[in-house]
């Protein structure tokens, strides 16, 4: 069965010039604008730290808050590791009551990337005794599902305290995502609760083909999760359409792809990880590619990624052609008072 396009979503990494990091930001911010306007359903952001993408997507997402109004907002994903449950309970409940209970989380769990050369800043005195496991992420749930974490709550004085963290955002709690990449994620995803976010890389199984290893990945969600088939699966790719795109958007899109094939096929690192491929084309041809692989047509839901590195003029046309020409094609409509070119 294919299923027909029902939300249409993109992800940015927000690269930003580390002597002008508001010209990035503010790009950023204008693409998620741009993005509601063509009557995309969600826009997603990557975590970075120590890098030049950004590092604090819940803070981007709260300026987003106050310039869309329909549009949801993601993260995809934010590593665990690097936060403290309490704190990012309150920094997400609040871009929620913020934007009208639109905020979509996603998470990852695990210690941090490169843990040794930065535990001296990040976790000084405890990082031999965090635990970066699955309970990390459990702990900010139930924050976020109102969980009574203090035994005081009342008046002293003249303040007043909360027995939970506040504010409290009523369904924020649901609204959880989880970025498995391999089957022992995305089981405990599923047996959790969580909605799963699967990207452009997946652990090697069974084969060397990642299309086959998403189809089993995703079936293995659905076998699992207590919703069955309606739980709900997002998938994230890079697809570039071309359709607008002038001569050297093409070639430069091209070639791009094409540094990058290299690695598809190849179990890359300890873990054998696979990427998927770029789509690169019409958007036609990109219908018929990704209506003809496995893993697809068992998603109704998507989170297109954009290349890290390209112009803003490059993501307009993209995102133009995405709405305008290619979703339409999945069987996607866009939201009422958008303007798809």
């Amino acid at each position: 069965m294919t299923r027909a396009l029902r939300s249409l979503g993109f992800l940015t990494i927000g690269l930003f010039d580390r002597d002008d990091p508001r010209a990035g930001h503010e790009a950023t911010l204008a693409i998620i604008e741009r993005a509601e306007r063509l009557g995309f359903d969600s826009a997603w952001l990557r975590d970075r730290h120590l890098q030049y993408g950004i590092s604090s997507p819940v803070a981007v997402l709260a300026a987003a808050s106050q310039r869309t109004s329909r549009i949801r907002l993601g993260t995809a994903v934010i590593p665990l590791g690097y936060e403290n449950p309490f704190r990012l309970a309150e920094d997400l409940a609040t871009v929620d009551v913020l934007s009208g209970g639109r905020l979509e989380p996603g998470f990852s769990v695990g210690p941090p990337r490169r843990l040794d050369e930065i535990a001296a800043a990040l976790y000084p005195d405890t990082a031999a005794h965090e635990e970066f496991g699955y309970e990390r992420l459990a702990r900010l749930r139930r924050f976020l599902a109102g969980e009574r974490i203090s035994p005081f709550a009342g008046c002293e004085g003249i303040e007043e305290y909360s027995e939970r963290i506040e504010p409290h955002s009523r369904g924020l709690a649901d609204r959880l995502w989880y970025g498995a990449g391999s089957p022992a994620s995305t089981v405990w995803a599923a047996e959790n609760g969580f909605h799963l976010l699967t990207s452009s890389v997946i652990q090697s199984v069974d084969t060397t083909d990642f299309d086959t290893e998403q189809h089993t990945q995703i079936r293995l969600y659905r076998d699992t999760h207590p919703e069955g088939e309606s739980a709900r699966v997002s998938q994230g790719l890079v697809v570039i359409p071309t359709d607008s795109a002038t001569r050297e958007q093409r070639a430069r899109y091209a070639a791009y792809a094409e540094a990058r094939s290299a690695r598809v096929g190849i179990p890359q690192g300890p873990r054998g990880l696979l990427f998927a491929a770029d789509i690169v084309g019409t958007s036609d041809e990109i219908a018929d590619r990704l209506r003809s692989s496995a893993a697809f047509p068992e998603v109704d839901e998507v989170a297109f990624a954009l290349p890290f590195d390209f112009a803003p003029d490059d993501y307009a046309q993209i995102l133009e052609d995405i709405a305008g020409r290619l979703a339409p094609l999945l069987g996607w409509s866009p939201a009422p008072h958008s303007v798809v070119t």
